[in-house]
């Protein structure tokens, strides 16, 4: 072939020359490479491609795949940290694809795995090394790899599928040893990573002593409250059926002391619930640094201007919201009426679904939201209504601060009790008070007939209990339906409302150890839930 153009001849007979002198060619690289690594949807863990090709062309670094603007920023970090560890890189085209390119890719923890794809490609390290490997991690301008949150789904998606080894920030690997079954190299640099796929032997890091952040003790007590036993009894029947509560009364009364002493009398987490918990910690990067699973049931109490997606959760890049961040606890809700009346209606669905769906742009997310609900309020706006000696709110403003709860979110609640100003007598007392210890007790045996009685279902507490097994679980004898007839007629009850009186009274008869419903336990449930009449007459 004739060539007549000097300046194209001198291009085509350089080109081998380049291919000479250039430290990456010479070594039959790889012009191509791909590694796994993996992102965080909602809860779930969805493994992504990074696939690296060098080849002749413009020198640019080009990134596709659906890219959020945190991970389209990743050519920049990758770029600079690559060159300040020591890593030139060619004057040629790179091009990073992530895939499936219908997947929306957001954060930082592509860093990693984009610089090592690179450097496979260039022949730095063989792609045979990379194989079976997962990668995760955010990568610093000088080459330091940087933790990221949501490592604990991830790595556990990875053991299901089979991966034998990953490769993350030395500060995650507390976190991603908890799933057994997987090796896991912790690096602090590209350098290290680079060392350990080159066949360098990878040395464990040396265990620190670190105090343990989550323990599963609760530091309050019940014995420290004076007063409000009835207040008292309707905590422990909540926790023991994982009922809603509600608590109205004047300020100063003990509605958030007692909210507060609630997570000690609540049962343990099983390592099942622990490691579900530790899942959403893990992906709001909230795990403890001490490492270990979350040991003991979270009580979340945002302030009332948290907005909606605080609540549910969402974001630019979504992320559980409080009502996730209590599941398998307590979501404490004080000054109740005081939150944006939209905001409380969010409450809704999960309350009854026990998990947040959120539609958004870039996809749909599912989170888990089990909690229990516990929420504490003034009958008024100064506080002290129906004590129309201190209170000098007139009928319209009290009725407008009450409307604030609606009627639906009202009726989700299985228990509403009042709280009252202590006497000076029960204040000064030096009488020994139940200690959450006893209390416990009695709530474990009731939860062990529980546990018994739904043996073989879906059903975990009584609170639980559908509409259709309510005969079965909640069977009433003649005499009792027509008092609890007479009940539902004189407090207008809904459906709903009349099976939330049940399941109460099935809670409150295991507290005793009764296999049947007595006549006690239903007044007892229906002053539990007779209280809202009185305010929202």
């Amino acid at each position: 072939m004739c060539y007549t153009n000097p300046i194209f001849f001198c291009i085509y007979v350089s080109l081998p020359a380049v291919r000479r002198h250039n430290p990456f060619l010479q070594k039959g690289i790889y012009m191509y490479s791909i590694v796994k690594t993996a992102s965080i949807q909602g809860m779930e863990s969805v493994f992504v491609g990074v696939e690296a090709d060098v080849s002749e062309g413009l020198p640019v670094f080009e990134m596709v795949g659906f890219l959020s603007s945190e991970v389209k920023e990743a050519k920049e970090r990758v770029r600079t940290a690559l060159k300040n560890s020591g890593y030139k890189l060619p004057v040629k085209r790179i091009t990073i694809n992530l895939s499936p390119a219908n997947v929306r890719k957001s954060g930082s923890g592509f860093d990693l795995p984009i610089a090592l794809a690179v450097l496979a490609a260039l022949g730095e390290i063989s792609q045979e090394s990379l194989s079976g490997t997962l990668i995760l991690g955010e990568i610093g301008l000088r080459g330091n790899v940087t933790p990221i949150r949501g490592v604990l789904p991830i790595v556990a998606k990875a053991v299901e599928e089979g991966v034998k080894r990953c490769i993350l920030p030395l500060e995650n690997i507390e976190e991603a040893k908890l799933i057994p079954g997987i090796n896991i190299w912790g690096v602090l640099h590209i350098k290290e990573a680079v060392a350990y796929l080159k066949g360098k032997e990878y040395q464990e890091p040396q265990p620190t002593a670190k105090e343990r952040e989550n323990s599963g003790i609760c530091k309050v007590d019940f014995s420290e409250i004076n007063g409000q036993k009835s207040t008292k009894r309707a905590c422990e029947v909540a926790v023991a059926g994982m009922h809603n509560m509600l608590m109205i009364g004047p300020p100063g009364s003990g509605k958030t002391m007692l909210a507060k002493r609630i997570p000690g009398i609540l049962p343990p987490l099983t390592k099942e619930e622990q490691l579900e918990l530790s899942k959403v910690y893990s992906v709001c990067g909230l795990l403890p640094k001490s490492g270990g699973l979350m040991v003991r049931r979270p009580f979340r109490s945002p302030h009332h201007t948290v907005s909606p997606a605080g609540l549910t959760g969402g974001g630019g890049i979504p992320k559980p919201g409080e009502i996730s961040l209590a599941h398998r606890g307590v979501l404490f809700l004080d000054e109740l009426p005081e939150f944006k009346k939209d905001t409380l209606e969010i409450l809704r669905q999960p309350m009854e679904e026990r998990q947040v769906r959120l539609v958004r742009q870039g996809g749909n997310y599912c989170y888990p939201a089990d909690f229990m609900l516990v929420a504490a309020m003034n009958p008024c706006k100064c506080g002290y209504y129906p004590d129309r000696n201190r209170c000098g709110c007139t009928r319209e403003s009290i009725r407008r601060y009450l409307d604030r709860i609606s009627m639906p979110l009202l009726d989700r609640i299985d228990i509403c009790v009042e709280t009252f100003q202590i006497p000076y007598e029960d204040l000064v007392s030096c009488g020994e008070n139940e200690s959450s210890e006893k209390i416990r007790e009695r709530v474990m045996a009731a939860l062990e007939r529980q546990k018994k009685r739904f043996q073989g279902t879906e059903i975990l507490y009584n609170s639980r209990i559908p509409a259709g097994d309510m005969e079965k679980y909640c069977g009433l004898k003649e005499e009792q339906k027509k008092f609890m007839k007479k009940v539902y007629s004189s407090l207008n009850l809904t459906a709903r409302g009349y099976h939330k009186i049940l399941k109460t009274a099935r809670t409150i008869a295991d507290l005793e150890g009764r296999g049947d419903i007595l006549q006690r336990h239903l007044n007892e449930a229906v002053c539990y839930r007779a209280l809202d009449k009185k305010y929202w007459e």
